[in-house]
């Protein structure tokens, strides 16, 4: 069993992640750092170990991410959902609690395009009446 390895991508506004487990004693590495140093916030690391945390397996595995593009809360998004898809794969019966919690979807929330002849995605050139 030490040898199994499972896999998940999560995805958030521009950031994607590719998601390693293997069994062990819960260390997590994101892009080769260590989560602490990676993740300097503990909004952002608590984010991250949700599903885990949810599903009681926190300590039973390993988890190696590489994540690319976005910011710093969007890639602890896609780390997010990246374990909660690996965690799927490793007992399928845990998909009604993360499902529930919301951690299954993919947040379609992106940045708005900014529109043509005006300053910004919603924001309008400053009318004068006279």
């Amino acid at each position: 069993m030490s040898d199994e390895m499972f896999y998940g991508t999560g995805r958030r506004k521009t950031a994607t992640a590719r998601v390693f487990m293997r069994p062990g004693s819960g260390a997590m590495v994101v892009n080769g750092r260590p989560i602490e140093s990676y993740f300097p916030s503990e909004t952002l690391r608590m984010v991250v170990r949700q599903p885990l945390v949810m599903t009681d397996t926190a300590e039973r595995f390993d988890i190696a991410a590489n994540v690319d593009g976005g910011g710093m809360t969007g890639q602890a998004g896609a780390v997010r959902h990246g374990i909660s898809r690996a965690l799927l794969a490793v007992n399928p019966e845990l998909r009604e609690r993360l499902k529930s919690a919301g951690f299954l979807t993919r947040d379609p929330r992106k940045k708005e395009r900014k529109k043509y002849g005006q300053p910004g995605a919603r924001a309008r050139f400053q009318f004068s009446k006279r």
